[in-house]
């Protein structure tokens, strides 16, 4: 329980002056400006972290014409790729990736793979181990100039082909080169990856989700250069915008969805399925084109024939594509500040109910709400695909998991789950499909801020919707852990140890942070609009992104950078102690009043207690004459000598000092630690002894002159009965046990259970039910029987 310690009265005087500053450094300087840190800002790239007067960027346009082979599930094709050379420089050789080329035996992700092995291994564990034996790299056929005869030099390198051109491409020019490839699909649920196909062995059909399907051109930019760093598996992609014009030729019975716009629907579509399509466009609620009976009916034949798919995507970044006979397709219209947009889903029976009831919504939901946070979608179409990959985006389409069980039902955990990824997929389409950050490079531009905005997307589609990212509370655990099981976010994607949390979950939680503790909702949404708008449709870094949010809202922001993203201390913040004052008033009918108080409120000792019972009389009761002035002495009875000094005292003060007497003001001194090391905002709630409370948010600024301790005064005129650090969970306080003063018991729980006697494991003998029966005496089976 707190109990005041009175402040002399002359101390009123200096509570009106400036508070002694706190200069006990701490031995860090977690408030540094981020220098080295940061590329120095040139005329590509600005200091306010917007593009610079001669910011450019590369182009790559392409033309491609692609056959699948459902009897061997391959894949052919040829190429034009026309790329612009739209840098300062003069280009030699192009880089072009061959992401396939991981499904190479001989890959490097095939040889640093690691593992270990263990007593029991299962059997999809082993058939993961042996994958090695599949490759499904790309075999590149052919690659010569647009119309030549003679090929093009070219050398591969894993997953990077260097081509070399006939002659320097200066700036300003194009190129146009033709490759010819074919690759072996693979089989996705046994070697995973983010492109491949599931076979269902009850109707023996093939779903088919394919990307990183053609040999795509690298980045070249004014900041690495070509960015050729090798794909492993984690590491995502980095691409250069272009338009694409892509003809697909499937099975006649297949259904293809893919990037872009179709260009050809009276050649592969019925009237009644472009008549449906033309209902969707214009309706709010989902409109199947391909109904369920009509794919499962698909299902039952083979066609002989084929029809060729031709898709038209503008200034995209890749292009992705999906084909099966099982396909059912629904879709429904949109609008974005007035453009029109189509959403869109294809999926099998399997995923049906939980596919035509929620997915098309959730797309048609994620498009309106991060156009309302970062930029309007300006794609005309954006579509959900269900297959065998858990997760993963491109252009305009997407892969997504979770499916119901075989008969239809399924749990909370999967509707949200299906819900959850197609937010979270389809937002890509925003980051990094149209701010194009580096994920080859840089994880986190493009996983962290679309988790960030899948959490906000998931809060406006119910309220209490179960996210589990984006929360404070939900990164405790991770940043809690041992840091040497920790990477910074700013780490390359190949080498992050932690991915889902270090790429999606903790970045998300700062932008979180920011926008609710440290910046505000205002300035944050303003800012994050502002990077989105700066970049969209080019190819930004993390300086670009730290300086805009620092620009366009006027909050210096380094030492969160600094501290969330550039390095792995944790937030635990602790009350270690705290002292209250009242100003001593010097009135001595409030201040002796409330000394008697305490004395009557004061513990009597033991000894006290018992003498009360046991000496009936004391020697001063039975001898009055003992008694003297003192024994009827009250020392806080008020005089008119104390009436008359606190009347003195009072005229010499000036009006606002005697206010200051009269308020019976309470000061509290909190001293408060940085455990954790993590500088991070001060909230502080008071409770106070009404029952009523009040919250202080105090800038993370109170550290900036010692990073591990400081001490804060409160005044309050009502008297406090706690305190209590971070009450809304706020900042991912890792330990909440020390925020809270007096200390609070947080309560536990423990099971209690009947202990049963444990059932030994049967012998050998109760296993081969062999009699365990002694042999009768005089018998000659004792060997007989030991010998079986």
């Amino acid at each position: 329980m707190l109990k005041p310690t009175l402040l002399a009265a002359g101390l009123v005087a200096l509570l009106a002056a400036p508070a002694l500053a706190q200069n006990t450094n701490s031995g860090t300087d977690k408030f540094a400006q981020l220098g080295q840190e940061l590329p120095t800002p040139n005329t590509y790239r600005t200091a306010s972290g917007a593009p610079g007067r001669d910011y450019w960027q590369q182009r790559a346009d392409y033309n491609i014409k692609v056959t699948l082979n459902d009897a061997d599930q391959s894949i052919s094709g040829t190429e034009d790729i026309t790329y612009t050379n739209l840098s300062p420089d003069k280009l030699t050789y192009l880089w072009l990736q061959l992401d396939a080329n991981i499904y190479d035996p001989k890959s490097m992700t095939a040889s640093t793979q690691t593992a270990e092995l263990k007593d029991k291994m299962s059997f999809q564990t082993l058939e993961y181990l042996e994958r090695t034996s599949f490759d499904g790299s790309f075999k590149i056929d052919d690659i010569r100039m647009k119309g030549g005869n003679k090929q093009l030099a070219h050398t591969i390198n894993y997953t990077m082909m260097r081509v070399d051109l006939p002659q320097t491409l200066a700036p300003k020019q194009s190129v146009t080169f033709t490759v010819k490839w074919h690759y072996t699909v693979n089989d996705q649920k046994k070697t995973g990856g983010r492109s491949g196909y599931e076979y269902f062995e009850q109707d023996k059909n093939y779903l088919y989700e394919i990307a990183q399907f053609y040999p795509r051109m690298a980045v070249y930019d004014d900041v690495n250069g070509w960015q050729h760093k090798q794909f492993l598996g984690q590491g995502e992609f980095t691409l250069p915008f272009g338009d694409y014009k892509v003809a697909i030729t499937a099975p006649a019975d297949h259904v293809v969805g893919a990037t872009g716009t179709l260009q050809n629907p009276d050649q592969v579509l019925t009237s009644t399925q472009r008549k449906r399509f033309d209902q969707a466009k214009a309706s709010s609620k989902p409109v199947v084109i391909v109904t369920q009976d009509e794919a499962t009916k698909a299902e039952q034949g083979r066609a002989k024939g084929t029809k060729t798919w031709v898709y038209d995507a503008k200034n995209v970044r890749d292009f992705a594509w999906a084909s099966s006979r099982k396909f059912i397709w629904d879709a429904m219209g949109l609008k974005v500040e007035g453009k029109p947009v189509v959403a869109m889903s294809y999926y099998p029976k399997e995923a049906n109910p939980l596919w035509g009831q929620y997915s098309t919504q959730a797309v048609a939901h994620t498009v309106k709400t991060y156009s309302k946070f970062t930029i309007p979608y300006e794609y005309p179409v954006a579509i959900s695909v269900h297959g065998p990959i858990g997760g993963m985006e491109y252009p305009m389409l997407c892969f997504n998991g979770y499916r119901p069980e075989a008969d239809g039902t399924y749990s909370s955990a999967t509707k949200y789950g299906l819900i959850s990824v197609v937010i979270h997929e389809v937002g890509h389409n925003f980051f990094p499909m149209i701010v194009n950050s580096d994920e080859r490079q840089w994880t986190w531009m493009d996983e962290g801020l679309n988790t960030f905005m899948q959490y906000l997307t998931e809060q406006e589609w119910e309220r209490g919707y179960p996210s589990r990212r984006g929360e404070p509370g939900q990164i405790v655990p991770y940043m809690a852990m041992n840091p040497n099981l920790q990477n910074p976010i700013m780490t390359n994607s190949e080498t992050v140890l932690q991915l889902g949390n270090n790429a999606y979950g903790k970045p998300a939680t700062a932008l979180n942070i920011l926008r609710e503790t440290v910046m505000g909702r205002q300035l944050f949404d303003y800012a994050f609009k502002t990077y989105a708008q700066r970049w969209a449709y080019k190819h930004p870094k993390p300086a670009d992104f730290f300086r805009t949010m620092e620009d366009a809202s006027g909050v210096d922001l380094d030492w969160f950078w600094r501290g969330w993203f550039y390095g792995t201390e944790h937030t635990d913040m602790s009350i270690e102690s705290v002292q209250w004052y009242k100003v001593d008033s010097k009135n001595p009918d409030i201040e002796n009043a409330a000394r008697r108080e305490e004395l009557n409120a004061a513990p009597k000792s033991l000894s006290q207690q018992r003498n009360l019972q046991d000496i009936s009389k004391t020697l001063v009761d039975e001898r009055p004459e003992l008694k003297d002035f003192y024994n009827n002495y009250d020392p806080l009875a008020v005089s008119e000598t104390d009436k008359a000094r606190y009347q003195q005292y009072v005229s010499k003060l000036k009006p606002e000092q005697q206010e200051i007497l009269k308020k019976g003001l309470n000061f509290y001194q909190l001293d408060l630690k940085n455990l954790g090391g993590l500088v991070m905002p001060v909230i502080i709630q008071m409770t106070y002894a009404d029952g009523t409370n009040e919250v202080v948010n105090i800038p993370a600024e109170i550290w900036r002159r010692n990073n591990a301790e400081v001490t804060k005064v409160f005044i309050t005129e009502k008297p406090v009965a706690s305190f209590t650090l971070d009450p809304y969970l706020q900042t991912a306080d890792t330990d909440l046990s020390n925020n809270g003063f007096p200390r609070k018991l947080a309560p536990s729980r423990f099971e209690l259970f009947q202990q049963q006697q444990q059932q030994p494991n049967p012998n050998p003998m109760q296993q081969r039910n062999v009699s365990s029966q002694q042999p009768k005496q005089g018998g000659g089976t004792t060997g007989a029987t030991g010998g079986n």
